[in-house]
């Protein structure tokens, strides 16, 4: 892995998020939880790169979200796309999900929230805000299928401090 310069990223924004999926990780590398993500943003905004994710409250992850100041988002070449759907089904209440894939956790570079060894792309983010989602807000209420039962997601925006590519 290479860091580079966060104002040289260009990435296919839609493929990696409904394509390729990414890894969410957040507390630390003797403590955390991770989940598949197919759903956020990457952009500009308050004069600073961000990653935005969306986690339910009933997710395991959302207890490190809630209290962990960093996170990391991660990509992998396909061989891993099983790894991410089972990442993406177990839940770690019931024990260690990482044991169940070939991933293997590494120290990021910039925050706490760990990486994979096998990642071809990390984002480390610092944890800069965040806001509960809430219907009244849906302006198209096709959104609302998503919500059948009312578990809407609280928005976390990160700023991204480091990226590195495989």
């Amino acid at each position: 892995m290479k860091e580079m310069e966060i104002d040289k990223l260009n990435l296919n924004i839609i493929d990696l998020w409904k394509k390729r999926w990414l890894l969410l990780t957040a507390g630390t590398i003797d403590d955390c939880n991770m989940m598949t993500v197919a759903w956020g943003s990457i952009g500009y905004m308050w004069n600073k790169p961000f990653a935005q994710v969306v986690v339910r409250p009933q997710r395991h992850t959302y207890q490190y979200m809630e209290q962990a100041n960093t996170f990391t988002l991660c990509a992998f070449p396909d061989q891993y796309r099983k790894d991410l759907q089972t990442l993406g089904t177990i839940s770690g209440r019931d024990g260690d999900k990482l044991t169940h894939t070939s991933l293997t956790l590494t120290q990021s570079t910039k925050v706490a929230a760990p990486s994979y060894n096998q990642a071809n792309l990390i984002l480390q983010c610092n944890k800069i805000y965040h806001q509960d989602m809430t219907p009244e807000c849906f302006i198209d209420r096709t959104i609302d299928k998503n919500y059948k039962s009312n578990d809407y997601h609280r928005i976390y925006f990160g700023h991204i401090i480091a990226i590195s590519l495989a």
